[in-house]
C-alpha cells in the first residue's frame, strides 16, 4: 500500500522546528475536550529506543535496529531508564540563555514501535494519534511519513494519521523527542528537568463522515442559585442532515434516572447549541461534589455516536468582591501539587494520583493548583469526583530570565524582594512575555489547557502560568480565556495590578503584609473593593515545617477579603536512586551529578518523596480543620467553618481525661450538635461542669471533642476524624522540685580530689569534674545513670546550639554562627557547695563564650541532690559582653544517657513532634514509645526534628519492664517565663547535633552508642524562612536573662 509522503520537515529561516519561537504545531489537530472513546487503542508499554547526543545523530525514522537501539517502557522518561541524568534547577535555566535557540547538544530520543488497527474498527473511521504529553518537542512518522511536529510538554497533540496507515496490516509509529526546544525557555517550572514519552498514547477511531468532534457543557444558575440551565455548544462533524440530543441523567449509582432531554435537526456540519431548564438540581460545590451525566449523541439514518460528560451544576462569579460559588464565598484550603512520583518522575500512575487527591481530603484540603501545567487529564475526573476546587494552570513558567538579568547587576539576593522586582522583571518580561514574537506560543499553551478541561466542574479558575512576569502576551492568554470560556475566573501572580486576572495574588508574604494588602491593594476611598485577595504560595513547607500556619489561618479568618491560599507544596520531589556502593535514598539536586543545580530545595513538600505525610501536613489538618471549638465559662462555643453544609453529616463525641502517671477515662459520651449553618457559631453546654472536677498534685484533667465522619464518603470512611477539640478543664498543680527526704537516708556527703568534686549518699554517687564544673557521672545502686562522652568525660552540658532546619539556612544560620553560636567554650569562673542534712548545692558560674568574638552567657548552674538521691538542675543565664547575638536557635542542657535506655514516655503534647510555631496538631496526654528510633522524624534531608514541647514529665528508661532510667521534670524553683507554665521541651535520639548537620542524606546518619536526651527551658519555632518569613519575632529565643531547670529522679534503680 502506497502511503503520501507526509508533511515537508521544514526549517524556517534557517531554525529547526524546535529552535523557532512561530512553530509549535504543525498539522496537529484542534484541541478538543478530553475524551478517548472505546475504540481506541493504548499504545503505552515497550518501544524501541535509540538515545543520541543531538538531533543530528538521531536516526532516520525507518533505519535499521542496530547496537546502540533498546527498549524503553512507555509512559516514562529517558533519564530515569539509564539514559542522560535527570537535572533539578529551580529558577535558573541549564541552558545558555539565548532564546528561541538551544544548544546544539541537544539529547534526542527516538521511540518507534509497530501496531496493528483492529479489524472490528470501521474502515472508513478517521484514525488519530494522540500524545497527551511529551517533554519537551517532538515530530512524528507513521510508516516512514512525516505527520507533524508538536511542543509544549504538558498539553496534549493529536494528529490526523488516517492517510498514512495501513489497516490490514503492521504499522510503524516513530517518535523523535528532544529535550530542549524553544519551549523550554517557558517551561522553567520549579522541578526535574526530565524528557520522554510521559504520559499516555492512544491510537482512536471516529467515525469520518458524522461525528461530535468536540462540546462544551455549561451550567448557570438563577438569581437564587436554585433553579438550573444546561446548555451545551457541540462541535459536530456531518455531511448528511444529523440529530444532535442531549440528555442528563443521575448517576448510575444514583438510579440513573433522566432529568430531561433536548435535541436539534443539524444539515451541515459546525457548532450546535442546546439548552435546558433543569429544576433545582443538586449543586456542585468542593463540599458537596454532586455529579450528573450528561449524554450527547448525533444520528443519522445510518450512523449514531453517543459520548458522555460528568457535570455538576454550579456558578462560578464575582459578587461583592469576593470569589463566589453558587452566591457564597469560598475559602481555599489549598495545596500546589506537582506531577511527581519518585520512581516514575512525572509518568505518574493514574492510582497513585487518586491516593494524593485522597490524602488532600482526609486532611482537610479543600483546593489545589496544578503547578505550574494542567496536571495528568483523569486527575480532573477524580477531583469532580472526591470535590476539590481547582486552579488549572497553564504551562507556562519562565523565571530563569530573572537570573539572567540580575546576576551580572550584581543584585543581592538579601535585597527586599520587592525592591528586586522594580530592577529586573520588566527587562526579564522582555525574552518572551513582553515579546510579540512569542504571543501566539502563549495564547497556544492557554488553548490547549481550556479546551482540554473545560468541562469539569472542579476547575472554577484559569491561571496564566507562572513567575513568567508580565507582558502583553499575558494579556493576550487573559483576553483568549474570558472569550472562550466566561463562566470561569482567571488567576496570575505575575500581574502586580491585576488588570488581566479577577484577584490579587500573591506568594510568601509576611502575615503582618498579607493584612496590609488586604486592607490596600485596590481599595477604594470609601473601603469598598472590586477584587479579592489570594495567596498562590504560602507557608514553604521545606523541610522542618511550616511554621506561621495559624496566624495565616487567624488572618483568613479575620479578614474576608483573604479567600485563603495554597501551601507550597504538596510533595517533596525526591527520585529514588541507588549508588554503586550500595546506598540508596531519595535524591535531589546535583545527586546525579548535574550541574548547575537547586540542591535540595525541590524537597520542600507536606509530603515524602513516598508521598507519605510528614509532620507538616498533619500540622496543616489541624490548622484547616472546618470545625473549631472554644470554651466560654460553662458553654462550649462551636464554629463551623464550611462554607457550604451544616455539621449533620458529623457526628461529635467527648471524652474527659485525667492524666498523671497513667491516663484514666472520667466520663464519655456523645455530644449533641446544635443546628449551625455554614460560617456560624453556637454555643452548647460542656458535658460536664468545670466546678465538678478536682485534680490531685501533679495531675491534668481535659476535655476532647472529636468530630467523625457519621457515614462513608467516596474519601474516607465512616468515623474518619474530621476535626478535633481539646481543653484544660483543670491545670497542674504546683509541686515543689525537691521534697523532703525520709530520715532513713544518710546525709549526703562532700569529697573532693584534684579533679574531681563527688557527692555520694546512702546509695548515690555524683561526680563533677572541676575544672569545668560539668556533671559526669551518676551511679545509683551501682547503675550508672549516664554515659560520658569518652572525650571530655561530661555527661550534661548547657547548650543552644542545635542543627538547622531548612528554614534555618538562608538566614538565621548563617546568623548564628556570625556569632559563634555552633562554638561556645567554656570557662570556670567559681565553685560554691553548702550541705544540709536533706541536700547538697553545688553551684558553679561559668562564662561560655566563642572564640574571637566579644560575648557570652555568664551561666549559674546549681545542681541540688537530696539525700534521697534525687537531682535538680537550676541555670540562671545572663548575657555578658559588648557584642551579642539577638537570639539563639535554644536554651537548655544535653545529657548523655546509656545506650541500652530506650523506652520514652511522657506527659505533653503528643505523639508527633512540635515546635512553639507548629503544635496545633498534638494533643495533650501520656505517650510512650518501646524505641528511642520512633521519634526519630524521617527527613529526607536530614534536619533538626523530632522535639517535643508542652512536655510536663518524660521518662526514659531500659525497655524491659521496670527497667532502669530517669523521670524528668521542671523544676519548680526556677522563675519561668509567663508563658512556660513549667512545661519544658525535650528530644530523645542517637544522632549527635554534628551527625545530623553534616549529613546531606539519611545514608550519612550514624547512630552513637549512647541516648542522647535534650532538655529545654526555650526553644525557638521553624518558620518558613526557606522561601518566605522566618520565625516570628516573640517566638525566638531571645538572649537576655533567663532561667530554666529541671528535677531528674531515678527509676528501676
Amino acid at each position: 500500500m502506497a502511503h503520501p509522503q507526509g508533511i515537508a520537515l521544514q526549517e524556517d529561516e534557517g531554525r529547526p522546528d524546535y529552535a523557532n519561537e512561530a512553530v509549535f504545531r504543525r498539522n496537529t489537530l484542534p484541541p478538543r475536550s478530553y475524551y478517548i472513546p472505546e475504540t481506541s487503542l493504548l499504545l503505552n508499554g515497550r518501544w524501541d529506543f535509540h538515545y543520541a547526543s543531538s538531533p543530528l545523530k538521531a536516526p532516520r525514522p525507518r533505519a535499521a535496529r542496530d547496537a546502540t537501539w533498546t527498549t524503553i517502557q512507555v509512559p516514562g522518561h529517558w533519564q530515569l531508564q539509564g539514559h542522560g541524568v535527570p537535572h533539578y534547577t529551580n529558577v535558573q535555566y541549564p541552558i545558555p540563555v539565548c532564546p528561541p535557540h538551544v544548544p546544539t547538544e541537544n539529547p534526542t530520543g527516538t521511540y518507534r514501535r509497530t501496531f496493528h488497527v483492529p479489524s472490528s474498527w470501521a474502515h472508513t473511521s478517521q484514525l488519530r494519534l494522540r500524545f497527551d504529553g511529551v517533554d519537551s518537542a517532538y515530530h512524528v512518522w507513521v510508516n516512514g511519513s512525516l505527520v507533524g511536529y508538536a511542543q509544549g510538554s504538558r498539553n496534549p497533540h493529536e494528529f490526523d494519521v488516517t492517510p498514512y496507515t495501513n489497516r490490514n496490516g503492521p504499522n510503524e509509529v516513530s517518535v523523535r523527542v528532544y529535550q530542549w526546544c524553544d519551549g523550554s525557555y517557558i517551561e522553567d517550572q520549579d522541578q526535574w528537568w526530565l524528557s520522554g514519552i510521559y504520559r499516555d498514547v492512544h491510537l482512536i477511531s471516529l467515525p469520518s463522515e458524522t461525528r461530535i468532534e468536540d462540546w462544551f457543557v455549561r451550567t448557570d444558575l438563577d438569581d437564587e442559585y436554585k433553579n438550573a440551565t444546561l446548555s451545551a455548544t457541540v462541535d459536530v462533524v456531518t455531511s448528511t442532515t444529523a440529530t444532535v440530543t442531549m440528555t442528563i441523567r443521575e448517576l448510575p449509582k444514583h438510579g440513573g434516572q433522566s432529568l430531561g432531554s433536548t435535541q436539534k435537526d443539524v444539515n451541515n456540519g459546525g457548532k450546535v447549541h442546546l439548552s435546558m431548564p433543569i429544576k433545582d438540581p443538586a449543586k456542585w460545590t468542593a463540599e458537596t461534589p454532586d455529579l450528573y451525566s450528561v449524554e450527547l449523541s448525533i444520528t443519522t439514518s445510518s450512523s449514531a455516536q453517543t459520548v458522555h460528560q460528568n457535570i455538576g451544576f454550579r456558578k462560578v462569579e464575582l459578587k461583592n468582591g469576593l470569589i463566589c460559588v453558587n452566591g457564597r464565598p469560598i475559602r481555599f484550603r489549598g495545596v500546589n501539587r506537582h506531577d511527581h512520583h519518585p520512581r516514575f518522575g512525572r509518568a505518574v500512575p493514574l492510582d497513585f494520583i487518586r491516593k494524593d487527591l485522597l490524602l488532600m481530603k482526609t486532611h482537610n484540603i479543600n483546593a489545589l493548583r496544578c503547578s505550574h501545567y494542567p496536571s495528568h487529564p483523569k486527575l480532573f475526573d477524580i477531583a469532580d469526583e472526591l470535590g476539590l476546587w481547582v486552579i488549572d494552570e497553564a504551562d507556562l513558567e519562565c523565571h530563569g530570565f530573572y537570573d539572567a538579568v540580575a546576576r551580572p547587576q550584581d543584585i543581592s539576593e538579601g535585597m527586599d524582594y520587592e525592591e528586586r522586582k522594580k530592577l529586573t522583571f520588566s527587562q526579564a518580561a522582555k525574552y518572551t512575555s513582553d515579546n510579540p514574537s512569542w504571543k501566539a506560543a502563549y495564547v497556544d499553551r492557554m488553548e490547549q489547557m481550556v479546551q482540554r478541561d473545560k468541562n469539569h466542574p472542579s476547575v472554577i479558575i484559569w491561571s496564566l502560568g507562572n513567575e513568567a512576569f508580565y507582558g502583553q502576551n499575558h494579556k493576550a492568554m487573559y483576553d483568549y480565556a474570558k472569550e472562550a470560556d466566561p463562566g470561569r475566573l482567571v488567576h496570575y501572580e505575575g500581574d502586580p495590578h491585576a488588570e488581566s486576572a479577577d484577584m490579587y495574588s500573591y506568594m510568601y508574604p509576611s502575615v503582618e503584609r498579607l493584612i496590609h494588602l488586604a486592607k490596600t491593594e485596590g481599595v477604594k476611598p470609601d473601603g469598598s473593593f472590586d477584587k479579592p485577595v489570594v495567596l498562590c504560595e504560602y507557608a514553604h513547607a521545606m523541610g522542618n515545617g511550616p511554621g506561621w500556619l495559624e496566624d495565616y489561618e487567624e488572618a483568613f479568618r479575620t479578614y474576608p477579603r483573604l479567600q485563603g491560599g495554597f501551601i507550597w507544596e504538596w510533595a517533596n520531589h525526591g527520585l529514588w536512586k541507588e549508588d554503586a556502593d550500595g546506598k540508596s535514598y531519595y535524591a535531589y539536586g546535583g545527586d546525579f551529578g548535574d550541574v548547575p543545580n537547586d540542591g535540595a530545595f525541590v524537597m520542600d513538600g507536606l509530603l515524602y518523596s513516598t508521598h507519605k505525610p510528614t509532620p507538616g501536613l498533619i500540622e496543616l489538618k489541624k490548622v484547616i480543620e472546618p470545625v473549631k471549638g472554644t470554651v466560654e465559662g460553662d458553654e462550649l462555643v462551636i464554629l463551623n467553618g464550611y462554607n457550604f453544609t451544616g455539621l449533620e453529616h458529623l457526628t461529635a463525641t467527648y471524652k474527659i481525661e485525667h492524666f498523671s502517671a497513667r491516663t484514666t477515662l472520667l466520663a464519655s459520651g456523645v455530644l449533641e450538635l446544635p443546628v449551625i449553618s455554614p460560617g456560624s457559631t453556637a454555643m452548647t453546654p460542656l458535658p460536664v461542669a468545670k466546678d465538678d472536677l478536682k485534680s490531685q498534685a501533679g495531675t491534668e484533667v481535659h476535655l476532647t471533642i472529636s468530630f467523625r465522619l457519621r457515614e462513608a464518603t467516596p474519601w474516607a470512611d465512616a468515623g474518619h476524624e474530621v476535626a478535633w477539640f481539646q481543653h484544660r478543664l483543670r491545670a497542674t498543680d504546683p509541686v515543689s522540685s525537691i521534697s523532703a527526704s525520709p530520715r532513713a537516708y544518710e546525709s549526703p556527703e562532700i569529697d573532693t580530689t584534684s579533679h574531681e568534686i563527688i557527692i555520694t549518699g546512702t546509695n548515690f554517687a555524683f561526680a563533677f569534674e572541676k575544672t569545668s564544673g560539668y556533671l559526669t557521672h551518676w551511679v545509683v545502686n551501682n547503675t550508672h545513670l549516664l554515659d560520658p562522652d569518652a572525650a571530655t568525660s561530661v555527661a550534661v552540658i548547657p547548650s543552644f546550639w542545635r542543627p538547622p532546619t531548612d528554614n534555618d539556612k538562608p538566614s538565621s544560620l548563617p546568623y548564628w554562627q556570625r556569632f559563634g553560636v555552633d562554638a561556645l567554650t567554656s570557662q570556670l569562673r567559681s565553685t560554691s557547695m553548702i550541705s544540709s542534712d536533706d541536700a547538697v548545692k553545688v553551684t558553679f558560674t561559668t562564662f561560655l563564650t566563642p572564640p574571637v568574638l566579644d560575648w557570652g552567657y555568664l551561666a549559674t548552674t546549681t545542681y541540688t541532690i537530696t539525700s534521697a538521691g534525687t537531682l535538680s538542675i537550676s541555670v540562671r543565664l545572663r548575657p555578658a559582653g559588648a557584642y551579642p547575638p539577638k537570639h539563639v536557635p535554644r536554651a537548655g542542657l544535653d545529657l548523655r544517657l546509656p545506650r541500652s535506655w530506650d523506652e520514652v514516655k511522657w506527659l505533653g503534647l503528643g505523639p508527633g513532634e512540635s515546635y512553639p510555631d507548629k503544635r496545633a496538631a498534638q494533643r495533650v496526654g501520656v505517650w510512650s514509645v518501646a524505641s528511642v528510633a520512633e521519634l526519630h522524624t524521617p527527613y529526607e534531608v536530614p534536619q533538626e526534628g523530632g522535639n517535643r514541647i508542652g512536655t510536663r514529665w518524660v521518662s526514659v528508661r531500659e525497655p524491659a519492664g521496670g527497667g532502669a532510667g530517669v523521670r524528668v521534670t521542671a523544676s519548680t524553683e526556677t522563675e519561668w517565663s509567663a508563658n512556660c507554665e513549667r512545661e519544658f521541651s525535650f528530644k530523645v535520639g542517637r544522632y549527635s547535633d554534628k551527625t545530623v548537620q553534616a549529613a546531606r542524606h539519611p545514608y550519612d546518619l550514624v547512630e552513637e552508642d549512647v541516648t542522647l536526651l535534650r532538655l529545654d527551658g526555650r526553644v525557638a519555632g521553624v518558620g518558613t524562612g526557606a522561601c518566605g518569613p522566618g520565625v516570628r519575632e516573640d517566638l525566638l529565643v531571645p538572649v537576655e536573662e533567663m532561667e530554666f531547670g529541671f528535677c531528674l529522679e531515678p527509676v528501676g534503680v
